[in-house]
């Protein structure tokens, strides 16, 4: 790789000397302004937590009471989670009776913890990009800002930072890296020991937060790479060894806790994801990103950063920095098994990165131009920012019309629901068949066997060998479940066909269904009369419509699952009363 070795020129370099370090005050309002501006974005899409973050909140639970690394007391070791760093947060959190305890100022806790501390992540993403723009454009305060309330108000960063899974967390790790690796660069301490360590240790954060995160243990190699003028082959020797060390330490430790407790060293979910190696048709992914900030926004952003590049207008050695962990997160975002989820969730550290890299060149490349030049350069931000409002609005209504399936929706559709058909069929053993683990694991009474495979090792194996005739025997021979629960939307529905294979209509009668594909069925052997099949259906019915008008689209979801998502206890011949409020 060339190393940079241009210079910014003296008249560059007089417009981004970097200040003396900054008041307490402005790191506040740098960082505390756009925070605030992430609040009250996230107040528009309610109370929501998606399900998914449900397996996390589970994990915890059973990590904090002492039953060990399982979904639900009592069952089997699994790594149904991917974010080990984000659960241990959280079980710390209920340790400290600060999560999953009851409600906090009125509102459950579920709902409060992970957004606060998600917050906290976004309060630590800002400062890092104020560190950073320190020491390599005039105006810190102003960049900081003016890019903390872009990142804030786009809805993909919003969304997922407060959405109770580890992104915040996670974009946190990545941004502080971006921030240690243009601090340490601009001031020629790149090698120096200590830069070396807490990179390396912001990448184990990265890694133990999600498992792509592994890829940003490249960004320390890379950066002393591009600078490799600056330092001797020794000193980047040394130093690369020492980053690797700091990563290497507690990635490896929780890699041979994984190995000796669930016997493999991938996560579960990697294996259920059925991730593979990428294609060249993969790389049509980093695209999304574009379409999903407009064509116009984007092109033009690309124009201000190369301008500015080109012109000396910006530290080049600052913006290659930057550009190390941006380059890593899309490529991370390439590398990933498409998710199923809208809204870009793995894109959520580009955000920040690109942020501050369009807004910097921006403030540099006004500063070398002239007036005319300064008018029409204002005049396309405009347009850029109104493209960028048109997007952002458009994302928001979709979002708010269609959101991804809470977890508070799955508890009551999945947990109180199937454990109400329970106590009407006299079933204190039974068990439950289906997907979305989240609000299911934290509420259902029954063992919940995930279709999914995320929080089950011998299902996940079927999906990652791809044998759907091997999973729709395991289910129908060995599992042989009381309960069983599809849904339509569920994108691997007609992949593994499990309503189609003759067995079902033999071995389980039909509950409910309100579209064609979804429906809840019971096994024929676990129904005592006729006359308590018909009681079921009524009453599945009856609640069904309930919970229905809980959820009108184009509302910011409301919190209907009361302080604490906890199993209803077993209730003969009747129905448990839901802590469901209004049931």
């Amino acid at each position: 790789m060339t190393a940079i070795a241009e210079r910014v020129p003296e008249t560059a370099t007089v417009a981004t000397t970097p200040s003396a370090s900054p008041p307490r005050r402005a790191w506040l309002i740098a960082a505390g302004i756009p925070t605030a501006a992430t609040a009250l974005h996230a107040s528009y899409y309610g109370s929501w937590i998606v399900d998914d973050a449900g397996l996390s909140f589970a994990y915890a639970r059973s990590l904090a009471t002492g039953a060990g690394p399982v979904l639900q007391p009592g069952g089997e070791a699994v790594e149904g989670y991917s974010n080990p760093a984000w659960v241990a947060i959280l079980a710390i959190g209920r340790l400290l009776g600060l999560f999953d305890r009851g409600a906090l100022f009125g509102l459950s806790d579920v709902v409060l913890y992970p957004k606060a501390v998600a917050l906290v992540c976004c309060f630590g993403i800002f400062t890092a990009m104020f560190a950073a723009a320190q020491v390599f454009v005039r105006r810190p305060l102003l960049v900081t800002v003016v890019a903390g309330t872009l990142t804030a108000a786009i809805p993909s960063f919003t969304i997922w930072t407060t959405s109770g899974l580890e992104n915040a967390l996670f974009a946190l790790a990545v941004t502080g890296i971006a921030a240690v690796l243009v601090r340490a660069a601009v001031h020629q301490r790149l090698a120096d020991t200590r830069t070396a360590l807490i990179v390396g240790s912001l990448a184990a954060l990265a890694a133990l937060s999600r498992p792509d995160g592994i890829i940003y243990a490249a960004a320390f190699p890379i950066a002393i790479a591009v600078t490799a003028n600056r330092y001797g082959i020794r000193a980047a020797a040394r130093s690369c060894l020492t980053a690797l060390a700091a990563f290497a330490a507690p990635t490896g430790l929780y890699l041979l806790w994984r190995w000796f407790t669930f016997g493999d060293y991938l996560p579960n979910t990697a294996r259920a994801k059925e991730q593979g190696m990428p294609s060249l048709s993969d790389l049509a992914r980093a695209w999304d990103v574009a379409e999903y900030l407009g064509l116009t926004a984007t092109f033009i952003a690309i124009a201000i950063v190369g301008a500015a590049v080109w012109r000396g207008a910006i530290d080049r050695v600052a913006v290659a920095m930057l550009g190390i962990p941006l380059g890593l997160a899309f490529t991370a975002l390439v590398v990933l098994r498409p998710d199923w989820m809208e809204q870009l969730r793995f894109a959520t550290p580009i955000w920040p990165l690109a942020a501050l890299a369009v807004v910097a060149c921006t403030t540099g490349l006004l500063s070398t131009l002239s007036l005319r030049g300064c008018v029409v350069t204002v005049v396309v931000i405009v347009v850029a920012g109104a493209s960028l409002i048109n997007q952002f609005t458009m994302w928001q209504r979709l979002f708010l019309a269609n959101p991804t399936v809470g977890v508070c929706n799955v508890a009551q559709t999945h947990g109180y629901r199937l454990n109400g058909y329970a106590d009407i069929f006299r079933l204190r053993d039974a068990s439950l068949l289906a997907v979305d683990g989240g609000g299911t694991g934290l509420t259902s009474r029954m063992r919940f066997v995930d279709l999914s495979g995320l929080a089950d090792q011998r299902i996940a194996r079927y999906w990652h060998d791809d044998d759907m005739a091997g999973l729709r025997d395991h289910v129908f021979d060995d599992v042989r479940p009381t309960f069983v629960k599809l849904f339509a939307l569920w994108f691997e529905l007609d992949r593994l066909d499990l309503a189609g294979d003759p067995r079902f209509a033999r071995d389980y009668l039909l509950l409910y269904s309100g579209v064609p594909g979804s429906g809840e069925w019971i096994r024929r052997d676990a129904i005592p009369d006729p006359r308590t099949l018909a009681r079921a259906r009524v009453w599945g019915n009856t609640t069904w419509q309930q919970t229905e008008a809980r959820y009108p689209g184009g509302q910011p979801p409301r919190w209907w699952c009361g302080a604490a998502l906890r199993p209803t206890p077993f209730s003969d011949g009747v129905p448990a009363p839901s802590p469901v409020r209004g049931n």
